[in-house]
């Protein structure tokens, strides 16, 4: 049996200790260099990457566009989390927290910073009234699930993918907790979604963008290599919903934006042009 690990009385911050999240986490926050953001030429300026949290806001950007909302026009500029671009001056005065997606809204004076991508599509969906129901009842079943995602993602990221997927160590004890609440969460969606084709009834909101890029990417095996483990195939009704959603042409070119892997991918997005020759299907 290997020596249980003691926590000493004072935490102290190993700089030296290399992982694959070194450039990523740290215990302080604030920039470590100044660097000044690119400005595109739309009102809209999104600093991202194409990750879960990151494809929420173009996912409904694109939406926007296809209902043929203009002002929904962006840039759509690469940070790279890894090298630490989250970290610039720039990016920090945009997002005090460093963590991508970060919005600003030049449309506005002065501009309108937007942080936390929950808040983000809140903001985008309220601006152009488009993607949230405007009766109190719809609007709150909505925000009762972006919230729920927002409170439930990261048991999934940070506890169910980073112990089953990233971590250097396999810890049975932490891969079972977080099994067990992944395995929860997918039969709360599961059961809502038998009774309802949306996640918040019978109309497709904010609440489905931001549930189906970390929960629908794990439905059609795209998250941390562990469909079968999780017998994701068992949860019939959130399959279907989540191969629904993932049918739509803005969800197909929103899902691509900002990223530099995979199959499809596209760096950088300024304009509808960008996706020429990019997507497959």
């Amino acid at each position: 049996m290997s020596e249980q690990y003691q926590p000493p009385k004072v935490w102290t911050w190993n700089k030296d200790e290399v992982s694959k999240f070194s450039n990523i986490n740290r215990p302080i926050a604030g920039p470590t260099h100044d660097k000044t953001l690119p400005v595109g030429k739309h009102p809209l300026q999104l600093y991202s990457l194409g990750t879960p949290n990151g494809q929420k806001v173009t996912i409904l950007l694109e939406e926007l566009l296809e209902q043929g909302v203009s002002g929904a026009e962006y840039d759509a500029f690469i940070i790279r989390i890894n090298e630490g671009d989250q970290f610039s001056s720039g990016f920090v005065d945009v997002n005090p927290n460093s963590k991508i997606p970060a919005l600003l809204d030049n449309s506005a004076t002065p501009p309108i910073r937007v942080f936390e991508s929950g808040n983000i599509l809140l903001y985008l969906a309220e601006k152009f009234g488009k993607f949230l129901p405007q009766d109190l009842a719809g609007r709150t079943e909505t925000l009762n699930w972006l919230f729920w995602l927002q409170g439930s993602a990261p048991y999934l990221g940070g506890g169910f993918g980073h112990f089953y997927h990233y971590a250097p160590v396999k810890i049975e004890y932490a891969i079972n907790r977080f099994t067990m609440e992944a395995k929860r969460q997918l039969d709360v969606l599961d059961r809502q979604l038998a009774e309802h084709r949306f996640i918040a009834g019978e109309e497709y909101t904010i609440a489905d963008i931001a549930i189906f890029t970390w929960y629908g990417s794990l439905a059609q095996g795209g998250l941390y290599e562990s469909a079968e483990f999780l017998d994701i195939k068992s949860y019939k009704h959130f399959q279907h919903w989540a191969a629904d959603i993932a049918s739509r042409p803005a969800v197909k070119r929103g899902r691509i934006v900002n990223r530099t892997w995979g199959d499809e991918q596209l760096e950088e997005r300024h304009d509808a042009s960008d996706f020429d020759g990019v997507l497959k299907s």
